[in-house]
């Protein structure tokens, strides 16, 4: 039997793997309460520091920018030294990001802790996804998948109304206080219960240098443009646009919006746990990735039409449509990782999520820009955004028509 902490090549007993799990979970829901708390905190920040909607997402799109900056190096650690030593080493830069952006008092100041912030939690993720990889079974990996990303709802969640009424009484400063001594509290339970391997482990001498065929892989390019803008896109939504859209088109007050981004990212909960109860069954029965996403992606693609075309009407209820349907997506994530062996799942699973956090960010800053930019031609502000947002949809369309044209003979998970 493997105990927590002990070294290990194989796969778990249930019980040290729901333990590893739930360490991990604890932490990846820090890291999607850290990146979803500025949609929350947006009105406060907006007022204090006089930001513009393109200055809103490119502070939002900075966690995204420090995240996909680290995804490549981090992809070659963690199948070099397992998940357990780059996630601590990776925790404590996030540590310091948060108390960095407790001090700002500029833009740059803001944007520079952010930054550090997405680089330190970047691990959160890509590290349980590459162990589990090792030491999980197939249908178990697929239910740890859906249930990490549970657990990310659960840090979204707890970004929306508990931090809109703490806000007030501590101060948004106090809170990345915090924050960073909760990141530093999963630090030390990391090290205690998760498992570690050896630098030698014949599992992974056996792996190429580098990330060619990450690169070259005909599936991995099938999936990408799915990743960058479909992906991409619905995160940028949880954890952004969703909120202003709310304020400034639909007419919420902050705490109407943060309210209504509680029960969104409350329906993505249920909607991850759901996927993981569900997942290995479809599985079994034929329903695999690619013919998920072929039937899914169409869905989420015409609740966002329709909410573009709401305009002012579509409000918390609309983007939590768009959203739960959206995730169907997620599925593309432990295919990808399934789609190498194990030896290169750390660098296929990192450059794969390199993919997704460059669309966030993009997704994100870019939608700000072209806010501010129809607003310049003279559109109207619930004109601007729905201008800005059909582009979203067009490129989206764009991703979805070369996944369906590009053949690719995968009939994985």
């Amino acid at each position: 039997m493997n105990k927590p902490g002990s070294h290990t090549a194989g796969l778990l007993d249930k019980k040290t793997a729901a333990i590893v799990f739930l360490t991990f979970s604890a932490s990846y829901s820090l890291s999607a309460l850290v990146r979803a708390i500025i949609a929350t905190l947006s009105p406060v920040l907006s007022q204090e520091f006089s930001l513009q909607s393109s200055d809103l997402g490119l502070l939002a799109g900075g966690y995204f920018l420090g995240f996909a900056a680290t995804q490549l190096p981090l992809g070659t650690w963690l199948d070099r030294h397992g998940p357990k030593r780059v996630i601590i080493c990776f925790l404590a830069v996030a540590v310091l990001g948060c108390l960095a952006f407790s001090v700002a008092s500029t833009f740059a100041g803001l944007l520079a802790g952010r930054v550090l912030i997405g680089m330190g939690v970047s691990a959160c993720l890509m590290a349980p996804l590459s162990g589990f990889r090792r030491w999980l079974d197939v249908h178990s990996l697929l239910r740890a998948n859906s249930w990490m990303l549970m657990s990310g709802s659960l840090g979204m969640l707890a970004s929306t109304l508990p931090v809109q009424w703490l806000a007030p009484l501590l101060g948004w400063r106090a809170l990345f206080w915090v924050l960073a001594g909760l990141i530093f509290l999963a630090i030390g339970v990391i090290a205690v219960v998760v498992p570690t391997w050896e630098p030698n482990d014949s599992a992974k001498t056996d792996a190429p240098a580098g990330y060619a065929d990450v690169w070259k892989s005909r599936y991995f390019q099938k999936m990408a443009p799915l990743a960058f803008f479909n992906y991409g896109g619905l995160l940028a939504v949880q954890t952004l646009w969703a909120g202003p859209w709310m304020v400034k088109v639909a007419g919420y007050t902050p705490l109407q919006a943060a309210t209504g981004l509680f029960y969104l990212n409350g329906a993505m909960l249920l909607t991850f746990w759901s996927w993981g109860l569900v997942n290995p069954y479809l599985a079994r029965r034929g329903w695999h990735t690619d013919r998920l996403l072929a039937w899914g992606v169409p869905v989420s693609m015409l609740v966002l039409a329709v909410n573009i075309w709401g305009g002012s009407s579509t409000g918390w209820l609309g983007w939590t449509a768009f959203c739960v349907a959206s995730t169907v997506i997620s599925l593309s994530q432990p295919a990808v990782g399934m789609a190498f062996k194990p030896a290169l799942a750390g660098r296929a699973l990192s450059g794969f999520n390199l993919i997704i956090f460059s669309g966030v960010f993009t997704v994100q800053w870019g939608l700000g820009l072209l806010i501010d930019a129809f607003a310049a031609m003279g559109l109207a502000r619930v004109a601007s955004f729905q201008a800005a947002f059909s582009v979203f949809l067009c490129c989206a369309m764009a991703a979805y028509a070369y996944f369906l044209h590009t053949k690719v003979d995968n009939s994985g998970p």
